[in-house]
């Protein structure tokens, strides 16, 4: 073939013509809409994408016994151990049950990564559990009272790292660390000139976000600790401003998540029917009020709230409050499509979406055992 005759070939070559490791790599990167739109140009592109195409999986909701929500359909002498939990998922709207006795006596105090951090008054003691897997993992004991905690990360990661936030005077706190493996914990105690209280009751706003552990006052003021430096800081960022007259509790339609190496503040927690995502824009020290959430799907919960994009059918640009009406058929959700709650007359129920005895959490890879 001379060389004008391949040069002809190349140039009537077309899309459908590209390498298969080039066509690889371009929908691989692509959004799950896009990669849905290209596997419709030909039959060679419909195989390569759906070869590489990657949907995620939705956090389940985990109860707890004796909750509001529990099934009637469960054996009675496994729900008679005070064993039993119940974890949803709300993509397939299909509930799981698990019998956890490693967890009586138990208070839950963070989860992230599949793990349930736990802790037990009586003694102390602070544990790592793996519902799916049962393995646990112990700390050094602990004294947590009035204390917030979070982890970075799975313990089984030489990166976990533990923290403890008290606040112990008018701009003091405490600052405890720890790591699976350490035999104590280790506390010092920071001044800040900004205020940051902690009231009684108020529940973990805890997020672990580009190396740095973010943590939300009462007064939506943000803390920041460097487990590297081990510096901590209360950013000047101005609180967000929320439209509509507060409720009695209002703290309880306050959650805090990261997403993409961003901080995300969800706030349903005034008498306007619609909550509000800010996101905090470091650079100019502000919270900037979100009109879209661009294909994002956020499950807030109390003990960790979580985000995800690219999940499949109308779960998209959603948020998924931590309860269940009518158990096995659908979460309470808020959609930003439709400016509206489902079901709808949640919409000015704040009880409805307070529910601190569930939380979402990463569900195994594999749960085709589960019943």
């Amino acid at each position: 073939m001379t060389m004008k005759e391949k040069k002809e070939k190349l140039e009537l070559q077309g899309w459908s013509d590209l390498p298969t490791e080039l066509l690889e790599s371009i929908t691989s990167s692509l959004t799950l809409d896009d990669n849905v739109r290209a596997s419709v140009v030909c039959k060679r592109w419909h195989s390569v994408a759906i070869s590489v195409r990657v949907v995620n999986r939705s956090p389940w909701l985990m109860y707890f016994p004796n909750c509001a929500n529990s099934h009637e359909c469960v054996d009675p002498s496994i729900r008679k151990k005070g064993n039993l939990y119940e974890f949803y998922d709300p993509s397939l709207r299909k509930t799981h049950f698990i019998v956890l006795p490693e967890m009586n006596g138990c208070r839950v105090c963070y989860t992230k990564d599949g793990w349930l951090l736990l802790y037990k008054p009586r003694s102390h003691q602070l544990f790592f559990l793996n519902p799916f897997t049962r393995e646990v993992i112990k700390l050094p004991t602990f004294e947590l009272n009035l204390h917030v905690v979070a982890f970075s990360c799975a313990p089984t990661s030489t990166s976990c790292m533990l923290l403890t936030v008290k606040d112990i005077g008018p701009q003091t706190v405490a600052v405890s660390t720890c790591h699976p493996g350490a035999s104590e914990w280790v506390t010092v105690n920071y001044q800040h000139h900004l205020p940051f209280p902690f009231y009684i009751g108020i529940m973990n706003k805890f997020v672990f976000c580009n190396g740095l552990f973010f943590c939300l006052s009462s007064n939506d003021w943000l803390g920041v600790f460097d487990p590297l430096e081990r510096t901590w800081n209360v950013l000047a960022v101005p609180p967000p401003k929320c439209t509509g007259k507060l409720l009695k509790d209002w703290w309880k339609g306050k959650y805090m998540t990261e997403h993409r190496g961003k901080i995300l503040l969800i706030y349903a927690c005034s008498r306007i029917a619609n909550p509000i995502v800010f996101k905090l824009d470091q650079r100019n020290m502000v919270w900037e009020q979100m009109k879209t959430l661009d294909g994002v799907t956020f499950f807030a919960s109390f003990l960790s709230s979580h985000s995800r994009t690219d999940l499949s059918g109308l779960m998209k640009n959603n948020v998924y409050f931590p309860k269940v009406r009518n158990p096995g058929k659908h979460c309470i959700s808020y959609s930003f499509d439709n400016c509206r709650y489902y079901p709808s007359k949640q919409c000015r129920d704040l009880g409805a979406h307070y529910s601190p005895e569930n939380l979402w959490i990463e569900p195994p890879y594999d749960f085709t055992s589960f019943t």
